[in-house]
């Protein structure tokens, strides 16, 4: 690892932090490239995107065919290629798209640290920060570039994400800190030390925060597929070659392939060959699945949803537990002082509250209304300040009056004043109404000495008004019906996350529960009692992340939403973060997804989004792996029967395109609202073997009857092939295209025209090599179809019933479930 304290060498040295540095001074580092040039969230470039559609392994295997077919010919029969190139120039300019919108809205999004220079203070972007630049920072900031402290106001820094360390740092003047870690309390100013790529962390942070198409479980399991296809297609093509040459006989059927093929038993085994290899390769199931998250991204897009990463897409397709913070989500971001009750004092507290209002250089929300309401501060000079941080949960100043010091702090009434007093009691009680209650109190020494704030003597309940989201109730309606579970994790007094729950129709809101009550430490006891309850108070930001983890523990999939520097580690943590664009740059940057709409009601939207990619994914493997393995099984039979293959390479053009190409890409951009599950690769290939293996049989099973003995097939034999092949899987595709929609069934009926107009007119029948003049062979065809349709449905329905019941029992038993080392599974 670098050593964080060799520096960076600077080009000239600031003689005054306060004053910052001068626009030549700027100009000289700019020119000397001491810039902060580390690309933040960079989505994929042209030149990626373009490699990344073009060299695969499904076009390199069409190329190694079609180059095949370029030198014997037919011209036809390379058709197939043509699909590959539509495809990549599809994908290509599906995820053009998805770049520019990500690019937007990535700078909407985008944290823009406050510098000062010539004297003021300016916000720039990170890359825009030069070495020695001097950096604000705040509560709620991330650490931009590796620096040295020169002023710090209480300030403590969290490099948890970095160190592993829990606990905050207190930072003081010289002390160093790293990008990545992020101000949970206090504030300061630090000069830039090492930026761009010298500041290790500052690459770990680039690295981390580029959007890649990273392992998922949908993406790992195609690969395996694929990967298997793969080496299977050596053997059987192999195999197959073999077979073809070992015919005789082939006299009589090169009138049939058309006008300058290259003739012999070689040529057309190696057509033969082609035409089961290409339908072996499931060349629009990788181009669906980069399509599907593209136009995923560009929907979200379009509803101000920055995807900082793809596969939260798929993440969110699976979430069944969504935590969420009180305030920013279920409650407006800003509050209105409704009353100061004083305790008896006989003292005006307003003032007091005004100055600790404007002694907090960053104030939060609930100071924002005191000073919205409270007007001018009197002239004070504080001596002494304490940040609020959530792990403490009171902030306060010491000021220099000219009655003498005065010590003040201001918090949860529950953590200043005495439990079971009068001032505990009236807090709970008012609080239960769903009103945010703060103590003013008196403390007996300096807010920042040790042990601060000691035994305080209460002077005042502040009332805040928080307002619940008009569109909050509809939201937690949306998932209660998804099956989705909402769980309240808020850093606030228990009784008012409940009342505010309560009012927005949360299950379990009438029963919160104080985190400083649930077990100790994160084991089974800690994580059963977080999945049983639905709101939570007083939880401090390490809590959350452990009620994150032991969600997980118990084979949930998590989502965690919220917008403050205490949701960070929760953030971190989830299996999808998703962050307010207003709330705080260190949660904008851990999280996978930022709502730039700052709306908690956008969320369902996001959610049915993931639902639709993945499940729509799912749908259309069933298509391509079906077609996979019938083309498997026509293949191995043929090769043991030693019989010709029945079609050319344009006869699987045109099956391949009416059946599942053409009608997948609408389906994979359908309306799904299903949440997904874990099994993918399981799943798939229970629906698809058996599907392509009764289709593969029936085709076979035509093939032989048509054929009759004779050693080569006629074109109308292998027109019967053709008309049961596709009969059978449009089957299948109406099976797969459930629910039925009148969009779907004027699908399947247009694919049936497409594949009659080919039948049935001169130029389609010259063109794929096709003979429907014999009824016998048509309606042995039709039959056979009928039959395996008749099959196919019966498994699925056996299947489907199979399905079901283990769902129930792992429903009904999630613990033994677990014990099988399957994850249970909620909703």
């Amino acid at each position: 690892m670098p050593d964080h304290g060799d520096r960076q060498a600077p080009v000239s040295t600031v003689l005054d932090p306060e004053h910052g540095l001068t626009s030549a001074q700027v100009a000289e580092r700019i020119a000397a490239g001491r810039t902060n040039d580390v690309p933040v969230r960079a989505s994929r470039s042209l030149g990626t995107i373009i490699r990344g559609n073009v060299f695969t392994r499904i076009n390199a295997m069409v190329a190694v065919l079609f180059a095949i077919i370029a030198v014997i010919g037919p011209v036809q029969d390379g058709l197939f290629a043509m699909v590959i190139v539509v495809n990549t120039l599809i994908g290509i300019g599906q995820e053009l798209r998805a770049k520019r919108t990500l690019d937007r809205l990535a700078i909407v999004s985008a944290a823009r640290p406050r510098v000062l220079r010539d004297g003021g203070v300016l916000e720039v972007t990170s890359q825009e920060i030069v070495l020695d630049d001097v950096i604000e920072a705040a509560q709620g900031d991330q650490i931009a570039v590796d620096g040295e402290v020169v002023a710090a106001t209480a300030l403590e820094v969290d490099e948890s994400l970095l160190t592993g360390e829990a606990d905050p740092v207190v930072k003081g003047p010289g002390d160093p800190v790293m990008s990545g870690s992020f101000v949970v309390a206090g504030s300061g100013r630090y000069r830039a030390a090492k930026v761009g790529r010298h500041a290790y962390a500052a690459r770990l942070a680039e690295e981390a925060s580029r959007f890649t198409l990273v392992r998922s479980e949908l993406r790992s399991g195609i690969d395996r597929i694929l990967k298997f296809i793969t080496w299977a297609l050596f053997p059987i093509g192999g195999v197959l070659v073999f077979s073809q040459l070992a015919l005789h006989g082939e006299a009589g059927i090169q009138e049939s392939i058309g006008e300058g093929a290259v003739s012999g038993p070689v040529a057309d085994a190696l057509r033969g060959m082609v035409a089961a290899l290409v339908s072996m390769i499931p060349e629009g199931l990788v181009l669906l699945v980069s399509i599907a998250f593209a136009v995923g991204v560009i929907r979200l897009g379009r509803r101000q949803c920055l995807v900082q990463e793809l596969p939260a897409i798929e993440g969110l397709a699976r979430v069944d537990v969504v935590c969420t913070d009180k305030t920013g989500t279920l409650t407006e971001n800003g509050m209105r002082l409704a009353e100061v009750r004083e305790c008896g004092g006989g003292e005006d507290v307003r003032p007091v509250l005004a100055a600790l209002a404007a002694a907090d250089p960053r104030p939060n929300p609930s100071m924002a209304a005191l000073a919205e309401s409270l007007g001018a501060p009197p002239p004070w000079e504080p001596v002494a300040v304490a940040a609020f941080s959530s792990a403490r949960k009171w902030s306060g100043a010491s000021f220099a009056t000219p009655e003498g010091e005065r010590h003040w702090v201001i918090g949860a009434p529950d953590v200043l004043a005495a439990p079971g007093g009068p001032e505990a009691a009236e807090a709970e009680r008012i609080g239960a109404q769903g009103m945010r209650v703060l103590l003013l109190a008196r403390a007996a020494g300096r807010v920042d000495s040790a042990g601060a704030p000691g035994p305080v003597a209460p002077a005042a309940l502040v009332v805040l008004d928080q307002r619940l989201r008009g569109d909050a109730k509809d939201t937690l309606d949306y998932f209660a019906g998804q099956g989705v579970e909402v769980k309240v994790v808020s850093g606030d007094n228990a009784a008012s996350v409940g009342a505010v729950a309560r009012e927005a129709g949360l299950p379990g809101g009438d029963r919160p529960v104080d985190a400083r009550a649930l077990p100790p430490g994160a084991g089974p006891e800690f994580a059963a009692e977080v999945e049983r309850t639905a709101v939570f108070g007083r939880v401090a930001p390490e809590q959350k992340r452990d009620m994150v983890r032991g969600l997980q523990g118990r084979g949930r999939t998590v989502a965690m939403t919220g917008d403050g520097v205490n949701d960070v580690l929760a953030l971190k943590e989830a299996d999808i973060g998703v962050a307010m664009g207003s709330g705080s740059p260190a949660s904008r940057a851990v999280a996978q997804i930022v709502l730039l709409g700052n709306r908690f009601s956008a969320l369902p939207a996001v959610v049915a989004e993931g639902r639709r990619v993945i499940g729509n994914i799912e749908r259309v493997a069933n298509l391509f792996l079906t077609k996979t393995v019938y083309s498997m099984t026509m293949a191995t039979v043929v090769s043991l029967l030693t019989v010709a293959y029945p079609f050319f390479p344009r006869h699987a053009t045109l099956i391949n395109a009416v059946t599942f190409g053409i009608p997948s890409f609408f389906l994979a951009l359908a309306p799904n609202l299903e949440r997904a599950r874990p099994g993918f690769v399981r799943r798939t290939l229970r629906l698809a073997v058996p599907s392509g293996l009764i289709s593969g049989a029936a085709a076979i099973t035509t093939y032989l009857i048509v054929l009759d003995g004779a050693s080569m097939p006629q074109l109308t034999d292998r027109t019967a092939v053709v008309i049961t092949l596709c009969a059978t899987t449009l089957w299948v595709l109406l099976l797969v295209a459930k629910p039925y929609v009148w969009w779907k069934v004027a699908l399947v009926g247009g694919m049936v025209g497409l594949l009659l107009t080919a039948m049935l007119t001169p130029l389609g029948q010259e063109f794929f090599a096709l003979d429907v003049s014999d009824p016998g062979k048509i309606s042995v065809a039709l039959a056979v179809a009928a039959a395996a349709a008749a099959l196919i449905t019966a498994v699925r329905l056996v299947d489907d019933r199979l399905m079901r019941r283990s769902e129930e029992r792992r429903a009904a038993a999630p613990g033994a479930e677990e014990e099988a080392g399957e994850p249970a599974r909620v909703g």
